[in-house]
């Protein structure tokens, strides 16, 4: 069947936001921005509760829908949303709203299909390596990124066709490779137990990591929230807030680095999500690009792999218009 001209419900769902647009596959740019908004998932008890809101105050419709949700898509049929509490079935989901066809995709696999339509002034380099050219027929990348959690993918280029790897290694265990991060390691596997890499990559990392860092320190610390420790880190009125961001930016570059080896993503790292803007000043300046490339055996290789920011405002939806153009039966290039 031909879907080309046939709008395409996009929704980019999040622990906290769910954002929706439609894609018009037929076009060179198929993300149509003017068709964006935002809800809080807090405001609504279901996902088909909130698209009903969007098509109620957009006036829009769509016979299909694309996805993207923070978590492990089960089967290709539902997903339990990270730091959220819906749950969300494809065949559901359709049922509810009458839809023609639901696909459920992981949140970073949308965000890594959103690469083969950015503009390179939708991009920024963070370190010296310049950014890459996608001109060769085998190429792997690291997609990543803190938001209300950490997601991981990887973006694979084989002779012309995009293939993107749903990951959750945003819970992969956190290995420590400073004497300092032995010691955060300590604290934090006293209140959790088990410590992940997105116990400290994302927004509430930054309190995990202020309060072991005030520990260790031996200072009182004050209840922050993650905008309070970044709004001090950024007018330098508290050392302690300054030193958590700059903390989380050098165990950043250390994790990315890993992936890079886990994953073979010697073509470069895009980075993404809803902190990374608040993060870019440290990233630029801080730890991060020493600890990717402090990699041992590897720091020659390293220092040649990029790292690039992704700054164009809504990757996720951008990714899933992608998809919705692959649906279609058009290939992206």
């Amino acid at each position: 069947m031909d879907r080309s001209n046939i709008p395409t419900l996009l929704a980019d769902l999040g622990g906290t936001n769910v954002r929706f647009a439609l894609a018009d596959t037929a076009a060179d740019t198929p993300l149509m921005m003017d068709s964006v908004r935002r809800y809080r998932v807090k405001d609504f008890d279901t996902l088909a509760d909130t698209i009903r809101q969007y098509f109620a105050d957009t006036g829009h419709t769509a016979s299909h829908a694309i996805i993207a949700a923070a978590g492990r898509i089960a089967n290709g049929e539902t997903v339990q949303i990270t730091n959220n509490p819906w749950a969300v079935s494809a065949h559901g989901l359709q049922e509810e709203l009458h839809l023609d066809g639901v696909r459920l995709v992981n949140d970073f696999a949308a965000q890594g299909m959103s690469i083969p339509l950015l503009r390179n002034d939708q991009l920024q380099t963070v370190g010296g390596a310049p950014l890459p050219v996608h001109d060769k027929p085998t190429q792997t990348f690291v997609v990543m990124g803190p938001g209300t959690g950490l997601g991981v993918a990887g973006l694979l280029l084989r002779h012309d066709h995009w293939i993107v790897l749903e990951t959750e290694g945003g819970h992969a265990g956190f290995a420590a490779h400073t004497a300092e991060d032995v010691e955060i390691l300590h604290r934090l596997n006293a209140r959790f137990g088990r410590v992940s890499n997105e116990r400290m990559i994302c927004g509430n990392g930054l309190v995990n990591l202020y309060l072991a860092l005030a520990d260790i320190a031996g200072q009182r610390a004050e209840e922050y929230t993650p905008e309070d420790i970044t709004a001090r880190a950024t007018d330098a009125s508290d050392a302690l807030c300054v030193r958590t961001v700059e903390t989380l930016a050098g165990i950043f570059g250390s994790v990315a680095g890993d992936l890079v080896l886990s994953l073979g993503g010697w073509d470069g790292v895009y980075l993404t999500g809803g902190v990374l803007k608040i993060l870019m000043p440290w990233l630029q300046s801080g730890g991060f690009r020493e600890r990717f490339e402090s990699k041992g055996r590897f720091r020659d290789t390293m220092v040649n792999v990029p790292t690039i920011a992704i700054t164009h405002p809504e990757p996720g939806l951008l990714g899933a218009a992608a998809l919705a153009v692959l649906e279609s039966g058009r290939v992206l290039r």
